[in-house]
């Protein structure tokens, strides 16, 4: 269990031109350095994340209104698409770790009764492309092909890796 959940404030507009895979690990990376900014020099394990939804070269935005969200599920619905996470983790001796998850998610097509309950349901509020796989919307979702754990949001096989590669041990 982490000692310490910080929130970091980054700025997640997407870079003209800038592709999901890149956007993905650019953003893990910017918060994890955010944090250890903030932590002033302490020495500590710094584990960082971000989930981006790509539909093609398209980076679906982190649902914040209704109509967004709607958005998004009337561009997913139907059609494969991306969950791309990115992780960084930043040891205390200054070295650094950075990995790419990409899982491929498929998505039925949605009736407008079911969209409309979706979203009434305020479940996407904050989610990236609009939906949340491990709630109502694994009801959307016939097949993945790669990490779950990934489109939930922290693709926990890749980040112990990434800890244990850079010398972290299960704590006593």
């Amino acid at each position: 269990m982490p000692d310490r959940i910080e929130a970091p404030e980054v700025d997640e507009t997407p870079r003209p031109r800038e592709l999901p895979r890149g956007y993905a690990v650019r953003l893990a990376r910017a918060k994890a350095e955010a944090v250890r900014d903030r932590l002033a020099g302490l020495p500590a394990w710094i584990l960082a994340a971000d989930t981006v939804v790509a539909c093609g070269r398209r980076i679906l935005p982190k649902a914040q209104d209704r109509a967004t969200a709607a958005r998004c599920l009337d561009l997913l619905h139907g059609r494969r698409h991306r969950v791309l996470g990115g992780v960084c983790v930043l040891a205390p001796d200054g070295r650094s770790g950075e990995r790419l998850v990409a899982t491929i998610v498929k998505m039925k097509r949605l009736s407008a009764e079911e969209r409309e309950r979706y979203l009434d349901s305020g479940e996407w509020e904050g989610k990236a492309g609009g939906y949340a796989i491990q709630g109502r919307a694994a009801l959307f979702v016939p097949a993945i092909n790669g990490s779950y754990a990934n489109v939930v949001g922290l693709p926990l096989v890749e980040a112990v890796a990434l800890l244990r590669g850079l010398g972290w041990r299960w704590p006593s």
